[in-house]
């Protein structure tokens, strides 16, 4: 199952990006822009995601209603 980055804690995310939580909380303290940027890159990622996935679900839709034609 993918991750949800909206949903991770901040222990989460730094487990995932392989580095301290202290790191983390310094980025997001002296270094906002940093920390903004990859928040907003973890949550495009996941908008992303989400998209593919539901526009293959409305290939397979499409193509079951063209079938019953």
């Amino acid at each position: 199952k993918k991750r949800s980055f909206m949903k991770m804690t901040k222990r989460d995310i730094a487990g995932f990006l392989n580095t301290d939580i202290k790191t983390l909380y310094n980025w997001e303290k002296y270094k906002p822009n940093l920390y903004k940027t990859l928040m907003l890159g973890l949550m495009v990622e996941e908008i992303i995601e989400k998209s593919e996935k539901s526009l293959e679900e409305l290939k397979e839709l499409k193509k079951e209603f063209e079938l019953k034609k």
